[in-house]
């Protein structure tokens, strides 16, 4: 798939790290003070290039396409690792660069590549800003504030939970809008709120779409379960990553790193992708009669994940840290590109202050 040419001002190359040759986009002068980018799952880089250019003089913008995604190398990743391997990745990448410290931008699964860098590399970030952040306890099979799983076998986490018709449109390359299964309709009714489309449409769908796809890739593979929804997490590919099975002690190890750099959380009043009734989790779609058999709300209730989130970070402020959140009106999953001026408000704001 052809990459497109990144915008003016944007420089993009091919780095290599000691772990794996990755795509990346730079802005700013090399000299600069470094803010790494990271992205979430069916994205890329390219996602961040506005948002680069219109960092503030004197920050250098980085942004490269992680394990899986975009133009970086195609190697596989070891779910049972959790999101080690693309924190590993990161921490790679910054020792090619020579870059000792950084400014971190996390956006959905790319916020819980941070909960993992932040733990195994403290001291190397500045301050985290985290865009419509994935829940510290993972995606699927947790029910309370606590994160407690479901079931045993985490059952409705994992690559068996993911919409198998999505994937095969998406090894197609499919571009259509005939299908509301469509990768183009999936980003436009879910990354942003309607009507609301990007300007970059064709750029952002190009990016999306050069995920790499296959049962030890995206989605993964998943082992049956006696419990509903019937499919509990594999050990392959990046959806298992981010299943609370792999994740059970990154909150307890997040509470006690030091330093704890403070985290700036912003997210859209319209999200629901990562939400407290996320229309992607089980327990939510169960409830609302979209998957048959649901436990009910005892057993399997939607996953409150801003809930989640909230908490752990009171935890984190609690025990030496600092969080401040702030919720974006009329925006969705993709508040930085739905709605620029007011993100980069808060954004630029908190990086001077940080």
């Amino acid at each position: 798939m052809d990459k497109p040419m990144p915008m003016n001002g944007i420089t993009n190359k091919m780095v290599d790290t000691a772990r794996l040759r990755q795509n990346v986009y730079f802005s700013g002068p090399e000299t600069g003070i470094p803010v790494v980018f990271l992205h979430g799952n069916f994205s890329a880089a390219l996602y961040w290039e506005e948002t680069m250019l219109a960092l503030p003089e004197g920050y250098r913008g980085i942004a490269p396409d992680l394990r899986g995604y975009g133009w970086t190398e195609d190697k596989l990743i070891d779910s049972t690792r959790g999101l080690r391997d693309l924190s590993d990745d990161v921490a790679a990448l910054m020792d090619a660069l020579k870059i000792a410290k950084a400014h971190f931008v996390g956006w959905s699964m790319g916020a819980g590549v941070l909960y993992r860098f932040i733990t195994d590399y403290p001291g190397r970030a500045h301050s985290l800003t985290l865009i419509c952040p994935v829940s510290p306890y993972g995606f699927g099979g947790t029910k309370d504030a606590e994160g407690t799983p479901c079931y045993d076998d985490f059952a409705g986490s994992g690559g068996g939970v993911v919409n198998p018709t999505f994937v095969q449109f998406i090894q197609q390359g499919d571009r259509s809008e005939a299908d509301p299964n469509s990768p183009r309709n999936v980003i436009n009714a879910f990354y942003y709120k309607p009507p609301f489309r990007a300007a970059r449409e064709e750029d952002f769908l190009t990016a999306a779409l050069a995920e790499k796809i296959g049962p030890d890739k995206y989605p993964g593979d998943f082992v049956p379960s006696p419990n509903w929804p019937n499919v509990a997490p594999g050990v392959k590919g990046i959806v298992n990553c981010w299943s609370p099975k792999y994740l059970v002690n990154d909150v307890p190890e997040l509470l006690t790193v030091t330093p704890k750099p403070p985290i700036l959380w912003i997210r859209g009043d319209s999200d629901s992708i990562v939400s407290d009734n996320s229309m992607f989790d089980f327990g939510a779609l169960g409830k609302q009669g979209f998957i048959p058999g649901w436990p009910g709300e005892d057993v399997y209730p939607p996953q409150p994940m801003i809930t989640q989130t909230r908490t752990v970070f009171e935890k984190y402020a609690a025990a030496g840290g600092s969080f401040e959140e702030h919720i974006i009106k009329d925006a969705a999953h993709s508040p930085h590109i739905e709605k620029p001026k007011e993100f980069n408000a808060l954004f630029h704001a908190f990086l001077k202050k940080a």
